[in-house]
Parts: C-alpha cells; structure tokens; sequence
C-alpha cells in the first residue's frame, strides 16, 4: 500500500506548488465521485494554507455516460441554470481551480461521438465568452489521482487493487513525489525548465521544422516576440502556480495560419472516452485539412469541428524522448501524462500570455497577431526517437533545436 506520509506530500504539493493559494482565496476541486478520500486530504490542505472556502465540483464517469447515451440531444446541448452559474462564479470570484483528474478512459467508449461533439459545440458557445474574461487571471492545477476503471486500463492483468497501487506509484513517480520530496525535486525541475526558455528565447526563432523517419514532414511559423514557456506560470496579479502537475514540456503558440505539411502521430490519444490510434493529420495554411487514422477517425474528426479555430494550431511543445514519463514505457490513456512523455503539438486554443505585454491587448488584438482562439484545445504526441526540429531565425540562419528525439542545445 502506499504511505499515507506520501499521499499527504503529493496533495501539499499539489496545493502548495500547483493552486500556489494564498489566505483568503476561494477554492474549487473537481474530482471524481470515487476520488473522496483523497479531495479530504486535499481541500485540509488548502485550509491549513489560509482557504476562506473549499467549493466541490463532482463528477462521474458512469453518470456521464448516460447522459451521454440516453439524453436527448437539443436537451443536453442547452447548458443547466447551475451549469451557467458555476462558470460565472469562477469568473467572477476568480477561485483557485485544483483539478484532480482521475477519469475512465473509456468511459465514453462507444458513445456517438458525433452527438457528444455537437453538444460540446453548442455549450461552448456559453461558456467560452465566460472563461475568456477569467484567463490568466487566476491560479488552477490539474493533477492525476488513481481511480480503479483508470487503474485497470493501464494495468489490466493486475487485480484492482493492485493495478490502483501500481497507478499511484506510476503518477508519484511522474510527479516527482515518489520520494516525498516533491516540492523540492518540483524547484529543482522548474530552474532546469526555465532554463531551457531562456536558451530558446534568445534565438529569436521564427519557425520550426519538424522531420521523422515515419513520414512526418512539417513546418510551422512562430509569432515575433512570443515567448517559450516551461513549468510555472503566473496570473496578471503576478502569482506563480504550476498549471500541470506533472510537466516535462516547453511550449510556446505557433502563428495562426502558418503550418504546412503532415505530421504522424507517435502515440495514440485517448480523447472523450475513444482511443485515437495510428492518425496523421496534413496542413494546409495553417488549418488541419485532411486527417486518416487506424482506428478512431470519427473522434479524430470532431476535434476540426468545435468552432471556427479547433482545425488550427494553438500550441507547440517540445519534450525529450527520454523524458520520465516515457521511461516508464506504457501509455496512461490520459493526455496530462502521455502529452508530456514526447513532443506533442495542440489543436485549438493559443496561449496568449506567451505574447509580449499580453494583458495590455483586448483577446481580439491578440487574435489578429497570430495567436489561435477556440473554445477547445487538444494535444496530440509527434515525439520519436529520431524526431529532428530545426529552427529558422528572423535572419535567416537556421539551429538544430532537437536532434534523435532530445535536445540539442
């Protein structure tokens, strides 16, 4: 069984490095139903670090299938009275959001994912103005926690207790809190994150050339003056939090309308209770024109369709083949972890904190300088082994950024 002495460290790190929470703020945790025990732990965290009210956000896998299922679609696409004013609670109030994922990777599994996506398309209509005036202007983490129906898809021969254990001991390992130390070994990782940005930043890099030995040909322009991003990040206010517990990656937001080429994906993605397996997706000035996959095209498909910016680039991450998480050499069907054991690109949403002097500029400015907007955002892995980037200067010259699937700075 796991130590409770570490469960206890994952959850302060958790709500000390990730939430970063400050006396007097608002709390939200969204957790799973099954989750119970270990949101307890968490939210007398956020107590014990000055939380004025710890706010729960419940939900279920089973439950969300039968809606899924079973409701009726002009129903399910008009958003619940609570549903709005949750959203304009977080905008208004500004909580800390602690998301503790710990979903069913199939949950979703043989659902009409067209149904699913006309409705995800309709609430976002709602709900995507309310957030945009909530971004960057608050602190939120996202963080796996075991539940027994992820367990058992990672590790199906295990009896459920076993593959639940197996789990934690995967996620703390991931997490940098297999030793009890997390908050320390997490500064650590941030100095060595932060100082890859600095070395990427100051080549004042204007585009990015992926190639692979299967088939991936690509290239994608970058936004003058945007930043490389990597582990913390801070809120308008200036409070540093660490969105994604864990993170090996360094990202920044591609230009809007520059990519072409096809990249092939190099591991599958595991996107509202469907399995993405064996996928490419081609670009055509800088929209995802054609995509082909084994098996989960349909899914694959719906992702292009959420809004107007869901078939173009929002973000470009760069994580080495060798990174931690891709050691430990299974898939976790959850993007949180498998996103962050290889170079991954994003369909939809941009970052525009990344862009110099963000807060200065309306979301609309933003948006004509190149930065993509959409409601949704969904990340796919590209990283191999013997994934090469090169990178083009303003001037011309070109660096070697990645060289065998790791870097070459």
């Amino acid at each position: 069984m796991i130590k409770k002495a570490l469960i206890k460290s994952y959850a302060e790190l958790i709500v000390k490095a990730g939430g970063a929470i400050k006396k007097g703020q608002e709390v939200v945790i969204r957790a799973q139903v099954e989750l119970e025990d270990f949101v307890e732990v968490v939210a007398r965290e956020c107590y014990r670090q000055g939380a004025s009210r710890v706010v729960y956000e419940w939900q279920s896998s089973k439950l969300s299938r039968l809606e899924a299922k079973y409701g009726k679609e002009m129903v399910c696409s008009v958003p619940t009275p609570m549903e709005v004013a949750l959203q304009n609670y977080e905008t208004d109030s500004l909580p800390v959001l602690i998301w503790l994922d710990g979903d069913d990777p199939d949950g979703l599994a043989g659902v009409n994912v067209e149904k699913l996506a006309r409705i995800h398309q309709a609430k976002m209509r709602i709900f995507g103005p309310i957030r945009q005036k909530r971004e960057n202007k608050y602190q939120w983490t996202i963080a796996g926690v075991p539940t027994v129906a992820w367990a058992k898809k990672v590790f199906p021969a295990l009896p459920r207790s076993q593959a639940v254990e197996a789990l934690w001991n995967a996620i703390l390992k991931a997490s940098r809190a297999y030793d009890g130390n997390g908050l320390a070994n997490w500064e650590e990782h941030e100095r060595n994150l932060k100082d890859k940005c600095e070395r990427l930043n100051a080549l004042g890099l204007r585009k990015l050339h992926y190639t692979a030995g299967n088939g991936t040909d690509f290239t994608v322009g970058l936004i003058p003056g945007v930043i490389f991003l990597g582990g913390g990040e801070k809120t308008t206010s200036g409070t540093l939090f660490q969105p994604n517990i864990p993170s090996e990656e360094v990202f920044t937001t591609p230009m809007k309308g520059e990519a072409e080429g096809i990249v092939y994906a190099s591991k599958p993605l595991s996107y509202q209770g469907q399995l993405i397996e064996n996928f490419s997706v081609r670009f055509e000035k800088g929209k995802a024109v054609e995509v082909h996959a084994e098996k989960g095209e349909e899914a694959l498909r719906s992702i292009l369709s959420v809004d107007e910016g869901s078939a173009y680039l929002g973000e470009c991450a760069l994580v080495p083949f060798e990174s931690p998480i891709n050691q430990l050499g299974f898939l976790f069907y959850n993007t949180l972890y498998d996103e962050n054991a290889a170079c991954h690109l994003a369909l939809g949403r941009g970052f525009s904190n990344l862009y110099p002097d963000f807060e200065k500029y309306t979301n609309d400015e933003l948006v004509e300088r190149g930065i993509n907007y959409s409601a949704s955002h969904v990340d796919f892995m590209i990283g191999t082994r013997d994934l090469k980037i090169v990178g083009t200067r303003a001037d011309g010259s070109e660096v070697t950024v990645f060289e065998n699937g790791t870097w070459a700075l």
